[in-house]
């Protein structure tokens, strides 16, 4: 039996390993580096279900097959769910992840109330229809970096049932908790 060849429509290797371990030996991922598309794709939209949409149906006009995307957010509650759909520019359009924590952290200096959670949508174009996924962790945001592991806001979030921040945890261990798996099993099932 032939596996499935999806897009995945990202340039972030840190997701497309963590997607790649998830699905194990049940699909054929390709990055959009993998499949030779060299474009990035904004991400205009107030929501999260938006810009996943935006992403995949790019890629499925340009290459007519079936792909994926995601998109993901941090959303602190004291803060009424921002970063979210801003989270990678949340500190500026030219801002870097290191940019987006010190200024989250220091929005939340101070603060006792700290729960978050990490949502991904996943947008899946297949057959020419589109079908959408989501997943949820639920955690909170620690007061300083710990950890060198992951990206993006993984060294100051601890998913609820953890002592140990995602940026900590080996990539088997933050599986267990994500809210990528979480997306990415719903698409599976699907």
């Amino acid at each position: 039996m032939q596996l499935k060849s999806l897009i995945f429509a990202t340039n972030n290797e840190h997701k497309a390993n963590e997607i790649r371990h998830i699905l194990g030996d049940k699909f054929i991922i390709k990055t959009l580096r993998d499949s030779g598309i060299d474009i990035d794709i904004p991400e205009p939209h107030a929501t999260l279900e938006e810009n996943a949409r935006e992403k995949s149906s790019v890629i499925h006009r340009l290459t007519g097959g079936d792909c994926f995307s995601e998109d993901t957010g941090l959303e602190v509650t004291i803060l009424n769910g921002a970063p979210g759909v801003k989270s990678a520019r949340y500190a500026g359009d030219e801002a870097n992840f290191e940019n987006n924590i010190i200024k989250l952290l220091k929005e939340l200096d101070g603060i006792s109330e700290r729960q978050a959670q990490f949502r991904t949508v996943i947008s899946l174009v297949l057959d020419n229809r589109e079908y959408q996924f989501e997943g949820i962790c639920p955690g909170k945001i620690i007061e300083a970096k710990r950890g060198s592991q992951g990206f993006g806001y993984d060294p100051v979030f601890v998913p609820e049932g953890a002592d140990k921040t995602f940026a900590e945890m080996t990539i088997g261990e933050k599986t267990m908790y994500s809210h990528r798996k979480k997306a990415t099993e719903k698409f599976i099932a699907f």
